[in-house]
């Protein structure tokens, strides 16, 4: 270690000179004012983060209710469907009881897309029995739905 010349051991002793009243009232004020600044801004923090938790448990609350409407929506949507599904097929049902003659004079009075929807549902025996008593070109054009159905159904 080396030795300290007289010049720097003035520097060090004035470094080391206290500061004046003054000066220390002056930094003791300014930390004063900073640490109040730093307080304000730790309780502005505390609220936004508040305020951040609250609109968090509201969302939550949101999706919660947003969850149950969509299982209640679906659960409409179902029983919607398998109502729709069974009125089909009590329909369809009726048609297969009738006499072949009389469903044909239905199925002639139907469009041909309607009239195969419901002939594609029913046993193979009805619905060429109901066939059998249609209009040749009605019963071609029922035909050709029916074997175009799925034409476009993926192979693989």
């Amino acid at each position: 270690m080396s030795e300290l010349s007289r010049d720097d051991m003035a520097g060090v002793q004035e470094a080391e000179a206290c500061y004046s009243d003054e000066e220390t009232a002056d930094l003791i004020a300014a930390l004063l004012e900073r640490e109040k600044k730093v307080e304000e801004q730790e309780f502005f923090l505390a609220q936004k983060m508040k305020a951040i938790e609250l609109a968090r448990e509201k969302a939550l609350e949101n999706l919660s209710a947003l969850e149950e409407a969509e299982a209640r929506l679906q659960a409409t949507m179902a029983r919607s469907q398998t109502a729709a599904e069974d009125d089909l097929a009590k329909l369809t049902a009726v048609y297969e009881a009738m006499k072949p003659k009389e469903a044909a004079e239905l199925f002639d009075a139907m469009s041909p897309e309607f009239a195969a929807g419901f002939l594609g549902r029913m046993r193979s025996d009805a619905a060429g029995a109901i066939l059998a008593g249609l209009d040749p070109e009605a019963a071609y054009t029922i035909s050709v739905i029916l074997a175009g159905r799925n034409a476009k159904a993926p192979r693989e």
